[in-house]
């Protein structure tokens, strides 16, 4: 039930929204997943990222689809780890480990062993307005607990200008986004750490010349 509730919410609410106020300008839409496991690696700017990916997703791919979030926000209370949950999939990630033998990629792996598609930031939060962030390890080392499975890179530009960190106010700005070819785990987290990185500034570069 908790699934068809997200469902019809993502395709009735969510992506009908999204591209009115946002767009949906997107290149290299081909190489979205349209079925798990799959991971999603993505730029993070503002709160808008989760929804502007969920938009940019093909509608059968949306059941499946489970954004990473930190526990501190979209779970501080039982509310809203209700709401999060039931409406977004949201897998709640605890940015300070609770004991030192907690794992914090416990969730994201669960995902992936039941098929589905992990959305992931590797920044780790939201940097500043339109910046590319450091990319950090997170993500490889999940690759590395599931190499046969693709991670997606996705760069997204003027979400940040929309409704940046520490803004209430959403300013309508044409999204855009650029989606590379999936790649698996290269058997090395730092090689695969700084490829992922390279990866991210090309797809930056090649949104920024699309809107020149």
């Amino acid at each position: 039930m908790k699934r068809l509730i997200r469902i019809i919410f993502l395709a009735c609410c969510v992506r009908p929204l999204v591209s009115l106020l946002l767009g949906r300008c997107i290149k290299g839409r081909e190489h979205l997943p349209v079925s798990g496991p799959a991971i999603i690696a993505a730029n993070h700017n503002s709160h808008l990222d989760i929804l502007y990916l969920i938009a940019l997703m093909p509608l059968k791919a949306l059941a499946l689809l489970r954004p990473v979030a930190a526990a501190d926000y979209f779970c501080s209370t039982p509310i809203t780890s209700w709401l999060s949950s039931t409406f977004l999939g949201i897998i709640p990630l605890e940015r300070k480990r609770s004991s030192f033998h907690a794992d914090p990629l416990a969730g994201p792996a669960a995902a992936l062993e039941q098929g589905e598609i992990v959305i992931i930031f590797p920044e780790g939060s939201r940097g500043k307005p339109e910046e590319l962030g450091q990319i950090k390890p997170g993500v490889a080392h999940l690759a590395k607990r599931f190499p046969a499975v693709p991670v997606v890179p996705i760069f997204m530009r003027n979400l940040g200008k929309s409704l940046p960190r520490g803004s209430f106010v959403l300013v309508p700005f044409c999204g855009k986004a650029a989606v590379a070819e999936p790649r698996c785990f290269s058997g090395d987290t730092k090689l695969f750490t700084a490829e992922l990185a390279a990866t991210m500034q090309q797809l930056e570069d090649q949104v920024d010349a699309a809107s020149s």
